[in-house]
C-alpha cells in the first residue's frame, strides 16, 4: 500500500506548495490536487493546480504528483498535453494523471457547456485518445466527433515512457466508469447511495478488482485508489487484503481545513 494527500484547490497557492512539500518530508508517497473551474457560483477562491504542482515538483525529490481529478471533457486535450509533459519532465517522471467527468454541472453550464454525462463521458474518452497520441511524439493526426488534429508531432515527450500513468475516477454503481477504467492504469472510485457520496468498505474494493481483473486478464501495473474517509471505515490491512493499492487522504473545502490537513500530513501515513 502506498499513500496519498489529495488537496482541494481552495488556499493561496503558497499554503498548497508548502503542503506539497510537507508531503514528501513526511514520509508520504504522493501529492495531488483537486482540479476545478466553478463549484459556487457565488464565488470559492480556486486556484490552479498545474502551477501549483509545478512549484511543488521543483522543491521536491520523490512523491508522485498530479491532479484527482481532471475533467477532460471541459479540457483541450492539447492544452493538457503540454501541461502534463511539461510538469512529467519538471519532476523527472513523476506524474499521475487522475481523469474524470468532473462536479458540479456548473463546472460546464456556468460557461455554455452541456453537463450531459453521457456527453461527458463521450468527450472524455476522446480526448484521452489525443492526450496519449500527442503524448507518444510521433506523428499523429485524429478525426473525431468532438476533436479534430491535423498531422503533428507534439514535443517534448513526458519523461515516462510509454506514458504516464492515467487513474478513471468512478462512480459507483456505474459499471461503464468500471470498464473504462479497465482499459488504463488505475481506479479511482467513489460510491452514490441515496445520501449522496458514501465512503468505500473493503468489500466494494474486493467487487471492484474482481471485475478489473476480468475484464484485463490480469491486474499486473494496475493501481486501486481508496480513499477510506474520517475517520477510515476499515484499517489499512482490511483494504490492502482487499487488492487497494493506495490509501488517499483528503479533505473538504471547510474553513480552516488547510491546519487540519497539515496536521494529518506531518504526522505521517498511516502504514
Amino acid at each position: 500500500m502506498r499513500f496519498a494527500v489529495n488537496a482541494p484547490p481552495f488556499a493561496e497557492p503558497a499554503a498548497l506548495v508548502d503542503l506539497g512539500v510537507a508531503t514528501e518530508r513526511a514520509g508520504w508517497d504522493a501529492f495531488f490536487l483537486w482540479d476545478h473551474m466553478v463549484v459556487d457560483r457565488n464565488g470559492v477562491a480556486i486556484v490552479d493546480p498545474w502551477v501549483v504542482l509545478g512549484a511543488v515538483a521543483a522543491r521536491t525529490d520523490r512523491i508522485r504528483l498530479g491532479t484527482c481529478v481532471t475533467p477532460l471533457a471541459r479540457r483541450r486535450p492539447e492544452k493538457v498535453a503540454r501541461e502534463t509533459a511539461t510538469l512529467d519532465r519538471l519532476s523527472s517522471g513523476r506524474l499521475v494523471l487522475g481523469v474524470g467527468l468532473g462536479h458540479p454541472a456548473e463546472e460546464y453550464t456556468t460557461f455554455g457547456d452541456s453537463a450531459d454525462l453521457p456527453v461527458l463521458a463521450a468527450r472524455n474518452d476522446e480526448s484521452l485518445a489525443v492526450l496519449t497520441g500527442l503524448w507518444s511524439g510521433e506523428p499523429f493526426e485524429h478525426d473525431g466527433t468532438w476533436f479534430h488534429v491535423e498531422r503533428v508531432r507534439f514535443l517534448p515527450t513526458p519523461a515516462q515512457r510509454p506514458r504516464p500513468p492515467v487513474w478513471i475516477a468512478c462512480a459507483l454503481p456505474s459499471r461503464r466508469a468500471i470498464a473504462r477504467a479497465a482499459r488504463w492504469d488505475g481506479i479511482v472510485p467513489i460510491h452514490i447511495g441515496s445520501h449522496g457520496v458514501e465512503f468505500l468498505e473493503p468489500g466494494d474494493i474486493d467487487s471492484i478488482v474482481r471485475e478489473v481483473g476480468r475484464r484485463r486478464g490480469s491486474l499486473d501495473g494496475f493501481d486501486v485508489v481508496v480513499n477510506p474517509g474520517p475517520p477510515p471505515s476499515a484499517s489499512v490491512a482490511e483494504f490492502e487484503s482487499a487488492g487497494a493499492t493506495w490509501w488517499m487522504t483528503s479533505m473538504d473545502g471547510f474553513p480552516g481545513w488547510v491546519d487540519v490537513l497539515r496536521g494529518i500530513v506531518d504526522a505521517g501515513p498511516p502504514r
